[in-house]
């Protein structure tokens, strides 16, 4: 997608297909409905249950819907809710705040405040189910996935998301190769790029970034945008404390009716699910099973890495758990030392021989 920078004495432009290069709209293709195309590398678009009747209520389910897949705290991103992708199922957008104002504010500057702003890989055809549609340029690739989401990365972890996503065919939607992974040009349908953005998946301009009538200078803009954002991520706290409660512990109860099904089939779960539970427990002082905290603590710390991180095998060493990772990018194994650390989960990491790298965690 390429095209000429807007220039500060141009006039302000009603429509187009635009994009970012430097922080600043490049026209991509004029003919098209307004609409500003972000990079994919800061968005999250993820699939997401919610099996809700009203917008409203989608809403307000959103943030415990996603709480446990994403590594920011919930108050410091937007999130947006785009097209139902299946049945009760809709596509949602992550994305910092901080990253969302600066977006608006070069909107706004160039004259784009009532476009949409859209993760550029929902400017791709949908592929079907297992498939991806792909096109690269600039050092990047931007994917289309099956399942209605996408995302963007670097031409050199492309190959080790593809193998984590089950290696899906790939359709080429340009000229420049995806990596060297097999491929096809694409020749299916799905219409011209202003074609596609008539009705996009997605437009992150929700919430407190919805468009507005009355601006300001960039400045006050920006403070309003800011303001904006901590005022209201309070507010929903407060106002969802009670709900968020109640949502968590009925969460917690079934997933301990869960674990008590498997663990013990036909125990009686219908009475008092504390009692029961507390006279299943081991006697004082025996040692507690620590692979299933452990597990999940490392699965929690690597989930931004979900895309570049490929599991070889897992075992219990002692008192520690080991997790054998595939070889991936040559910054791989600084990445995922970098993710223990911002979780806060102490481990270790190395390199092999082989390239493929060990993490071991206490347990």
């Amino acid at each position: 997608m390429t095209g000429q920078p807007i220039s500060e004495f141009a006039d302000v432009p009603s429509g187009g297909v635009w994009t970012l290069a430097g922080g600043r709209p490049i026209i991509a293709e004029p003919d098209g409905p307004a609409t500003m195309l972000v990079p994919g590398e800061s968005v999250l678009l993820l699939a997401v249950d919610l099996p809700v009747a009203s917008r409203a209520k989608r809403i307000e389910a959103l943030p415990f819907a996603i709480e446990d897949r994403i590594a920011d705290p919930i108050e410091s991103v937007h999130l947006a809710i785009g097209a139902e992708i299946a049945p009760r199922k809709y596509l949602v957008a992550v994305v910092r705040h901080a990253q969302m104002v600066e977006w608006v504010e070069a909107a706004e500057v160039a004259g784009l405040g009532h476009a949409a702003l859209v993760p550029d890989p929902l400017a791709l055809p949908m592929p079907g189910p297992a498939e991806w549609c792909a096109e690269a340029g600039d050092g990047r690739v931007v994917v289309r996935s099956g399942d209605g989401t996408g995302f963007a990365a670097p031409t050199a972890l492309v190959g080790p998301a593809w193998e984590a996503a089950g290696r899906p065919r790939i359709w080429n939607l340009g000229a420049a190769p995806i990596g060297e992974l097999p491929q096809q040009p694409y020749s299916g349908g799905g219409g011209g790029l202003a074609e596609r953005l008539m009705q996009p998946a997605l437009d992150l301009r929700q919430g407190i970034y919805a468009r507005r009538a009355v601006v300001g200078s960039s400045w006050l803009k920006r403070f309003a945008w800011i303001a904006a954002a901590g005022i209201a991520a309070h507010t929903v706290i407060a106002a969802a404390d009670a709900v968020m409660l109640r949502v968590i512990a009925e969460r917690r109860a079934e997933d301990v009716r869960t674990a008590v099904a498997q663990a013990a089939p036909g125990t009686p779960l219908n009475g008092d699910l504390e009692r029961t539970v507390v006279e299943m427990l081991p006697a004082p002082g025996a040692p507690p099973g620590g692979f299933v905290p452990a597990v999940t603590q490392l699965s929690r710390a690597l989930a931004p890495l979900s895309s570049a991180v490929t599991a070889r095998a897992m075992r219990f060493e002692g008192s520690a758990l080991v997790l054998e990772v595939e070889p991936g990018a040559p910054d791989l194994a600084a990445r995922i030392r970098g993710a223990l650390q911002a979780a806060g989960v102490s481990g270790q990491v190395a390199a092999g021989a082989d390239g493929a790298i060990r993490v071991s965690i206490a347990a």
